[in-house]
């Protein structure tokens, strides 16, 4: 899971769980037929927030919403490529003014119509401060979007004026400025339509949701799972091939693990990194590794006293020159992760190998040297807040005992029994130090590891960094006159990070993951989604 589904904190390892989940196969081999109507179940963790569109940022919560609604838009599994679905065309001879055009025949899970006001509705609602949705900055290149989310003080409108219903299968969108990849942005979840019912009642919906995606829900046990069935009236291009995702919570990366051994869980998040050297030939055929747009990193708590002097970016340069990113793949993560010379996903439309200079490279007396010229690391001491469900706590001891061999800095985890409980404490800010944040892609452009997460406000930029000289690079990207201008635009502003070092990359993901013997057909896209749709339940 700003996974970036969705901008989107990934949870990155596993989760352990609950229950077997109701409804779900069960058993091994037999017929490799399919049955239509059984459910598989996901590894998934407890969402960080009620089930609403634009309250998600982690992969909790967004890999549900994307399964219960759909936008305008989505992506290809097979190949990332922008596809229409709500919408039948969406046209711009600016990249400034958008003019969509819906589909007929859609309808949400309670038979109401999908109509240009659902989605107008539903980006204000988002949109306005007092409706405190944490992806509410996804809106902010709409025209009027300061009016209904100012920077300080209450609104002074409840609308955007940059959102025009034409007509029931018609609206306009006009942004503030140009923004030549605004499609792109368009699959996020944020961007999702609501139903009239949900402003009457949206706390209620956020526990139980009413969407138009290809699943439906069924049924919340709070920390135990979240069960979907097969909308039969999904108008989509990927209609399920099964019939339903039942989502399971799980305390540890094993346990989730040892399900999948047992054919307990059908399809698994992660394998945990005790088991990267023998997932292979533990599953065989039903082992996956392949490609994602993700990447590990190094949070710091910027907004706080400590880490604030323009001074301590030297030391966070050398905390990251400290650690030995080859060494700790290779061992400790068992040659599935490649070392980070960036800060956008190896694969990524716009990355660029060495952004990150020498501050991504280990060398101890260098690192030694930075930090005793920025004043020193805080009280000797380094804390690395992390999700303890994620199977993370191996390669933070390994980076922590870098760090200590390497320039003496005391360094310590601090785990969090689940991702709900970190995100909370981050986006809180109520941890000290450092914490880890990986990031995988919500749309496959490089501004999305980079506008979404540094820029001055974003939804996902949690540590608090603010830098004009970045902010008005990304704005010159945003408003290029094409994509590839857009995003050689963002390789510049990505380039000024290295000299406050907001965040340490540390590696690139790959999805290394496997299925039970109760499925068939399980690939996983470049967001490190399985293709949710075309799973099939063996009969």
């Amino acid at each position: 899971m700003p996974a970036a589904t969705r901008a989107r904190w990934v949870l990155a390892g596993a989760t352990s769980v609950a229950l077997v989940a109701s409804g779900c196969s069960s058993g091994g081999g037999g017929s490799s037929s399919s049955d239509s109507n059984k459910t598989f179940s996901y590894q998934s963790s407890e969402p960080q927030n009620p089930l609403q569109p634009a309250n998600a940022n982690e992969t909790g919560g967004g890999r549900i919403i994307q399964n219960l609604f759909k936008g305008l838009v989505d992506y290809d599994p097979s190949n990332a490529k922008l596809r229409m679905q709500v919408a039948e065309s969406i046209d711009t001879s600016d990249s400034q003014t958008f003019n969509v055009t819906l589909k007929s025949g859609w309808t949400f899970h309670d038979g109401t119509p999908v109509q240009s006001s659902s989605f107008v509705d539903a980006w204000n609602w988002a949109a306005t401060t007092s409706n405190n949705q944490i992806n509410s900055s996804w809106f902010s290149d709409i025209e009027g979007y300061k009016d209904v989310h100012p920077e300080s003080g209450q609104p002074t409108a409840t609308k955007m004026s940059g959102l025009t219903v034409v007509d029931d299968t018609h609206f306009t969108i006009k942004l503030s400025g140009k923004v030549s990849y605004f499609e792109y942005k368009l699959g996020y979840i944020a961007f999702s339509p609501l139903p009239a019912g949900f402003f009457n009642d949206p706390a209620g919906y956020g526990q139980k949701p009413v969407g138009n995606g290809p699943y439906q829900f069924v049924s919340w046990d709070h920390n135990q799972q979240v069960v979907t069935k097969t909308f039969p009236n999904y108008q989509g291009v990927d209609k399920p091939k099964n019939g339903g995702v039942v989502f399971k919570m799980y305390n540890t990366a094993e346990a989730a693990y040892a399900d999948l051994q047992s054919n307990n869980l059908d399809v698994i998040d992660q394998v945990p990194p005790s088991a990267l050297a023998t997932y292979k030939s533990d599953l065989g055929d039903r082992a996956i590794d392949s490609p994602q747009g993700a990447i590990q990193n190094l949070g710091f708590t910027l907004y706080q006293s400590d880490w604030a002097p323009p001074e301590k970016a030297l030391v966070r340069q050398g905390i990251s020159m400290a650690i030995d990113r080859d060494t700790i793949t290779k061992t400790v993560l068992q040659g599935s992760r490649a070392p980070a010379s960036a800060w956008v996903a190896d694969g990524v439309e716009g990355y660029k190998s060495g952004q990150c200079g020498d501050f991504c490279t280990f060398n101890p007396d260098k690192a030694k040297q930075l930090i005793a010229q920025g004043g020193g690391v805080p009280n000797n001491k380094l804390t690395i807040t992390y999700n303890a469900d994620g199977g993370h706590k191996e390669w933070v001891d390994a980076v922590c005992n870098s760090i200590r061999q390497s320039t003496g800095v005391e360094c310590v985890g601090d785990p969090k029994p689940d991702f709900k409980t970190a995100r909370a404490a981050i986006t809180g800010h109520q941890i000290d130090g450092m914490f880890r944040t990986g990031w995988v892609q919500d749309y496959p452009l490089n501004a999305n590891f980079l506008a979404d997460v540094y820029r001055t406000g974003a939804a996902s930029n949690d540590f608090g960094y603010s830098n004009p000289q970045f902010d008005q690079l990304s704005t010159q990207a945003d408003q290029a006159d094409s994509i590839q201008g857009s995003v050689t635009g963002y390789q510049q502003a990505e380039a000024v990070l290295g000299s406050g070092m907001p965040a340490i990359p540390l590696w690139y993901y790959r999805t290394n993951s496997g299925y039970s013997t109760n499925v068939q057909n399980v690939t996983f896209d470049s967001f490190g989604n399985p293709a949710w749709t075309q799973v099939e339940v063996k009969g």
